[in-house]
């Protein structure tokens, strides 16, 4: 998930493959009740912290790339009904769909498979903890690559703390190599690719006058027709549905139908209640319930030095962010940008 706030512009949100559009900065809320929009909030977080759940239970009996196919033609199906219940309608410009085409291999496709393949190695707690290191990611190349943002010294700041934070995370004193390691870049590279998405999105689709469902659906559906064509290729024949386990097809239908399908309505409702800013802050939950999830219901293990890292991570996230200071700024009439992603 992605949000992005400027001062002229509509707050734009996604998360690993979907946009929020129609919100905007000047109307929506500021001091809305908690009441009206924390439950929501939690509910958001605790799907997509648990995310890193699912795919572990569907990589461990199917290959990464039909785990991410799966994922994404129920997400694909989910949205498609809430357009129809909105009778909204998918995007009709074809130079958008172009865009789309490729946001959605290097921001649904690729990303989804990595993670996947990372899980194989990795526990989902890590996963979860690598995830959160994606805005430090976005921030380089929306400067030097995209042109879509301005470097600053607090940003410098924020992204020399985030590398301090990512090297805790690998634990570079124990040593790098193994299985272990591997597993880490993937989930790394996964990010990276969102890195890469989240400005190229920004600029060639984001301010358009489709709405968030669309864009999103028609994002899931081009990744749906670029896994079917690349997994029985990379992975051969799918795995027959007899073959599987109840706990697998359940983990991968969750995944996609409530992580990358309902999350998406949840999460616009929040922007709806809250305002941009205070909904982009469930970055800072999502790891949280990702270890919660992979501890007690994976029985995953978690070295001291990993959540340490995660926090200075998401510190140097906030500092890069100006989320430290946005009530300064609002006052002042400035709005913070924020990037969010959950995979």
């Amino acid at each position: 998930m992605v949000l992005d706030t400027t001062s002229t512009r509509r707050a734009t949100s996604s998360y690993g493959c979907c946009k929020v559009s129609g919100v905007t900065t000047v109307a929506t809320p500021d001091n809305a009740p908690l009441r009206s929009w924390l439950p929501g909030f939690f509910v958001l977080a605790a799907i997509w912290g648990s995310s890193f759940l699912f795919i572990k239970l569907g990589v461990t009996e199917m290959h990464p790339l039909y785990v991410a196919l799966g994922r994404v033609a129920t997400g694909a199906l989910t949205l498609l009904v809430v357009l129809a219940v909105l009778r909204d309608r998918l995007p009709r410009d074809s130079r958008l769909w172009l865009h789309t085409t490729v946001f959605a291999a290097l921001g649904v496709a690729l990303p989804f498979t990595l993670f996947g393949y990372g899980e194989q190695r990795v526990s989902s707690v890590l996963a979860g903890i690598w995830n959160a290191t994606t805005p430090l990611i976005v921030l380089p190349l929306a400067v030097l690559v995209f042109r879509t943002e301005r470097m600053t010294l607090r940003r410098g700041v924020g992204l020399a703390i985030g590398f301090v934070g990512v090297l805790v995370v690998l634990g570079v004193w124990r040593g790098l190599g193994g299985v272990e390691l591997t597993g880490q870049l993937m989930c790394f590279g996964a990010s990276a690719c969102y890195g890469v998405a989240i400005p190229y999105q920004k600029r060639f689709i984001a301010g358009g006058t489709e709405s968030g469902v669309a864009l999103s659906a028609a994002q899931l559906l081009m990744a749906t027709l670029q896994l079917a064509v690349v997994a029985p290729l990379v992975a051969g024949a799918p795995p027959a549905p007899t073959g599987l386990s109840a706990k697998a097809v359940a983990g991968v239908l969750a995944l996609g139908a409530l992580g990358t399908g309902l999350a998406f309505v949840i999460n616009m409702r929040n922007i709806r209640l809250a305002g941009a800013s205070a909904a982009s802050t469930v970055t800072y939950v999502i790891p949280v319930f990702a270890v919660l999830i992979g501890v007690v219901a994976l029985r995953e293990h978690l070295a001291w030095y990993q959540p340490v890292g995660a926090a200075i991570v998401l510190a140097g996230v906030a500092v890069s962010q100006g989320l430290l200071g946005r009530r300064r700024r609002r006052a002042a009439g400035e709005p913070a940008p924020q990037v969010v992603r959950a995979a």
